[in-house]
């Protein structure tokens, strides 16, 4: 039964307990014998198809044996946060990615701009790539370049000479941003949350950086690269694999933190909470020194556009850094207990 009160759900006999048509579909009924009468001598093929479509639009299915539907809510605390790599715990200003940009690009005869290099940040790289040259400026000097538009096997080139260029300046590239570490042994030790870990980038440059990270005292349980799912960013699978890993469930139990449009769009595809961190992410575009010697102006102008960015992705926090992350902690506990989904 409607829960507006009508008790028989076929288009054309549905009434009210009173026994009368509905206003609404009284309504809708006068207006399709008007219809009918003026398309009358016009043949109308598909005439019965659109009857049908049009019916099904008002049939709502009941069963008198279940008058009640159970919605689980789960009310108990959070249980792991998936962190991103570049830009959220390591290089600041993601600048690794963004200088091996430039240089692919460059070797193929294409200036590019940093702006243009960073526009897909956070997608796998070859996917990356491909939007770089979707890019209407950067199109239009590759024909200049090439006299032709750029093919798949361009495409692949370029992905192929991104792996050795980053794994090159990722020496250069790799430091761990201030207070990341700290905070997530925080979120170990206090909350007592497992940490996984999702990117743009490759097994093979995820294997180089784990060391290096691990050196810093950041040690994720779990590690999952772009070229281990059917499809990386924005799709969900990586924070998927990440809770199939971890063994955690359900998926609102669960932070995605990242600093790109993409990686936030990730986490809520995955349907966990989310949170995008601005400071020393792809938007703000500046290592912790650049930072620290930026006109207060400017840096207040960049940051402000990192915030715009990552709460128009959907992020239902956005945060300085990860150091900020053990008060949406217990922000997002004290909303799941009242029964709060992301």
């Amino acid at each position: 039964m409607l829960r507006s009160g009508l008790c028989l759900s076929r288009l054309g006999s549905v009434t009210t307990k009173s026994g009368g048509l509905s206003p609404c579909l009284d309504r809708l009924a006068a207006a399709r014998v008007n219809s009918t009468q003026r398309t009358k001598s016009r043949p109308r093929p598909n005439q019965d198809i659109l009857q049908i479509q049009c019916k099904q639009n008002f049939t709502t299915w009941t069963n008198p044996r279940m008058p009640y539907r159970s919605i689980r809510s789960y009310q108990g605390p959070l249980k792991a946060v998936v962190f991103d790599w570049g830009g959220t715990v390591v290089d600041s200003g993601v600048m690794g990615p963004a200088i091996t940009f430039v240089r692919i690009f460059k070797e193929e005869g294409i200036d590019i701009t940093d702006d243009e290099a960073r526009g897909p940040m956070g997608t796998h790289k070859r996917v990356h790539i491909q939007k770089v040259l979707q890019n209407n400026a950067v199109l239009e000097r590759w024909l200049n370049q090439h006299g032709r538009e750029p093919t798949d096997e361009d495409i692949d080139r370029m992905y192929h000479r991104f792996i050795p260029v980053q794994l090159e300046v990722l020496r250069d590239y790799c430091s761990m941003i201030t207070g990341a570490a700290e905070a997530v042994k925080v979120l170990r030790n206090e909350y007592n949350l497992k940490i996984g870990s999702s990117t743009g980038w490759s097994s093979e440059i995820v294997n180089e950086i784990k060391p290096i990270a691990a050196a810093a005292g950041y040690v994720p349980d779990c590690y999952v690269a772009a070229d281990e799912v059917p499809q990386a960013r924005p799709l969900p699978y990586m924070v998927w694999l990440n809770a199939i890993r971890m063994d955690i469930h359900p998926l609102e139990s669960i932070i995605k933190v990242d600093d790109t449009f993409d990686g936030i769009r990730e986490g809520t595809s995955a349907g966990c909470w989310t949170v995008g961190v601005a400071k020393y992410g792809n938007y703000v575009a500046a290592t912790e020194d650049q930072i620290s010697k930026m006109n207060p102006r400017e840096y207040e102008r960049k940051l402000q556009h990192a915030y715009d960015i990552l709460s128009d992705a959907g992020s239902h926090y956005v945060v300085d850094s990860v150091s900020d992350l053990p008060g949406v902690v217990e922000d997002i506990n004290r909303r799941l207990a009242q029964g709060e989904r992301p």
